[in-house]
């Protein structure tokens, strides 16, 4: 079988890896520390002290900022590997990716139409006008 020949290669690979895989396991656990000492189970933080707790709470805004900037990265990414291959692709690809983008937009527009974009402005807490009469 000729077909057979070609992954021998490959089998041998996948051994290598799973034998230095097993032999760095091994020898960490015979090296490795055995007893926990109440530093290890602190948090560190380039040399400085940890200061109250790690559990911070972040506005939603920030989480929605960050999902966006995956999602438009991403697509710039979708778009950069479109334009190296635009030849390649012709004008199917060239219509393909103006739909791509107008969905793109149409996505924009809607997040900026329901107020995904906006910022919350901050709240006064006295009035303006309370020293007039």
């Amino acid at each position: 079988m000729k077909g057979d020949t070609i992954y021998w290669p490959l089998a041998v690979y996948l051994g290598l890896v799973v034998v230095t895989v097993a032999v760095m396991l091994v020898v960490s656990y015979l090296l490795g520390q055995r007893r926990a000492e109440r530093a290890t189970e602190e948090p560190y933080e380039s040399g400085m002290a940890p200061i109250g707790t790690s559990r911070l709470r972040f506005d939603i805004q920030y989480y929605l900022v960050a999902m966006f900037f995956v999602v438009f990265d991403l697509e710039s990414v979708f778009i950069f590997s479109w334009s190296v291959a635009v030849r390649e692709a012709g004008w199917a690809g060239y219509i393909e990716m103006v739909i791509f983008i107008a969905v793109l937009l149409a996505a924009l527009a809607y997040l900026w139409r329901v107020g995904a974009l906006d910022w919350p402005r901050p709240q006064v807490t006295g009035r303006q006008d309370e020293g007039r009469a």
